[in-house]
């Protein structure tokens, strides 16, 4: 083993675990992250362990978690009859609280979509269910996420070792 496949192996493996720590530490892409180091593997040991079904398997996996990143407080909100301002505050609120760090991505997401129906229904109440339903959304969100991350290292390490 040269210099080189020692670099590839260590920016490869650091790239997977910054992205599984990045299922629940913000500001990190988390599972595109994950996905580009176990490519990167895969490139290097020209694709004869990690072949093109497991590599589709895991890109997969990874814009299934990116997507409930941005839509499963919206999702939330939907569940208990927010209005269309209240699902889209939820989205931008979303991605305007992964900018916050962790009380963003907490935060974000509830007041967004609290601002959604109150703009919209002007009614206290709903918009405390809403938003409550929407941080709650986000929380399956992220423990889904974590699951779908540790789906993708059981694949990755399957299809490399068997």
């Amino acid at each position: 083993m040269d210099t080189l496949d020692i670099l590839i192996w260590v920016l490869g493996s650091g790239m997977i675990l910054a992205g599984l720590a990045g299922t629940v530490l913000p500001l990190l892409p988390s599972t595109p992250l994950m996905f580009v180091g176990m490519l990167l593997l895969a490139w290097h040991e020209n694709f004869i362990r990690l072949g093109w079904p497991s590599l589709s398997l895991l890109f997969v996996l990874m814009v299934i978690s990116s997507l409930l990143d941005y839509l499963a407080g919206a999702m939330g909100a939907k569940r208990v009859g927010a209005s269309p301002y209240a699902i889209w505050g939820a989205l931008i609120g979303s991605v305007l609280g992964m900018l916050g760090g962790i009380p963003g991505l907490i935060l974000g997401p509830f007041l967004g979509a609290a601002a959604g129906e109150m703009i919209a229904r002007k009614d206290v109440i709903q918009a405390g269910k809403v938003g409550v339903a929407s941080g709650i959304g986000m929380l399956l969100g992220a423990i889904a996420k974590v699951g779908l991350a540790l789906a993708m290292l059981g694949v990755f390490l399957l299809a490399w070792f068997i």
